[in-house]
């Protein structure tokens, strides 16, 4: 596999073609739609196509800093406003959004991690996860574990994504 001009072999080029693959699967969802309709919830949920987009480039960017920068970087999206607007605001399309500007955005964010995957000296480097419920007290995780928690987000976000598009108008994407 080849990001930019470094060829990746082993157990990067596998953690970076895992992640392609899901990241296929979430955009191909949002094919030839509109904006209108990718700002539009057809389920119970609040969930968005174009929401989902936006929160997964969201959530790969904290966790990507979190390999260069450790747990500030994920912290700070919990900070502001008691900690829920900067990630509550990554699950919506908000006025000015445009779907083809969050694809945009998306894929340079996906070109980001694939160079940093490509070129960081050590998967097995970690930093202290930031303080949270949801996180075991004292837990590490390394770039190996960040990257595959990215994986897993990416792909169930992709399956959500897939029962929205089902919902707006019948196409599928994984069934």
């Amino acid at each position: 596999m080849t990001t930019g001009e470094t060829t990746v072999t082993g157990e990067r080029a596998d953690l970076l073609e895992g992640l392609a693959k899901q990241r296929y699967f979430l955009r191909y969802t949002v094919r030839d739609l509109a904006d209108e309709q990718a700002a539009e919830r057809t389920t119970a949920s609040e969930l968005c196509l174009g929401g989902l987009i936006k929160h997964v480039t969201f959530g790969e960017r904290q966790w990507v800093s979190f390999i260069v920068k450790g747990p500030s970087a994920v912290a700070s999206a919990w900070e502001a406003d008691g900690g829920t607007s900067d990630w509550l605001d990554s699950f919506r399309m908000l006025p000015g959004d445009t779907l083809a500007g969050l694809l945009d955005e998306y894929d340079r964010v996906a070109r980001q991690t694939d160079e940093l995957v490509a070129t960081l000296p050590d998967l097995d480097s970690s930093h202290p996860l930031p303080e949270a419920p949801w996180y075991e007290p004292g837990a590490r995780w390394s770039a190996r574990r960040v990257l595959l928690h990215v994986i897993a987000e990416t792909s169930q976000h992709a399956g959500h994504a897939d029962i929205i598009r089902e919902s707006l108008d019948g196409a599928k994407s994984m069934g």
